[in-house]
């Protein structure tokens, strides 16, 4: 993938400038949502079309990867990769900034509380588990 520049926010931005690919992210690292149908009745209503590209573009930039489901083989299951599982940082402090700034989040204010007072903690725990879920096979 060529960028316009190697500022890491740019380089970020070209990588995740748009809202879906957060949200597939969100659902595969805090929901446990794995398959294609699952994402598509995320809360956001995201277009089948849309849905299938950015798949397809995080799959093609190794944060996710996909493989056969292990229970029926026809359906195909989609996993963090650990490129993905390291953007837990960012998709924390997105939590943590709009659960302050959103007077209807629904972030539950236990996480809330450990996401801003217990960080490091929190990102270890969760990290633990998503190499465990999502790297370690099915």
């Amino acid at each position: 993938m060529e960028v316009r520049s190697h500022c890491p926010i740019n380089y970020t931005l070209e990588h995740f400038g748009d809202k879906w690919s957060f949200l597939i992210i969100r659902d595969l690292m805090f929901k446990g949502k794995r398959h294609y149908n699952e994402f598509l009745e995320a809360g956001e209503k995201v277009s089948t079309s849309v849905l299938g590209d950015r798949l397809k573009k995080l799959e093609e930039m190794g944060i996710i990867s996909k493989g056969e489901d292990t229970v029926k083989k026809s359906r195909i299951r989609y996993s963090l990769t650990q490129k993905g599982i390291d953007l837990l940082p960012i998709l924390l402090e997105m939590i943590i900034w709009g659960g302050l700034n959103d007077d209807l989040t629904e972030s539950p204010k236990e996480f809330m509380d450990q996401a801003i007072n217990q960080k490091e903690s929190l990102i270890s725990e969760i990290r633990q588990k998503l190499i465990a879920d999502h790297l370690s096979g099915y």
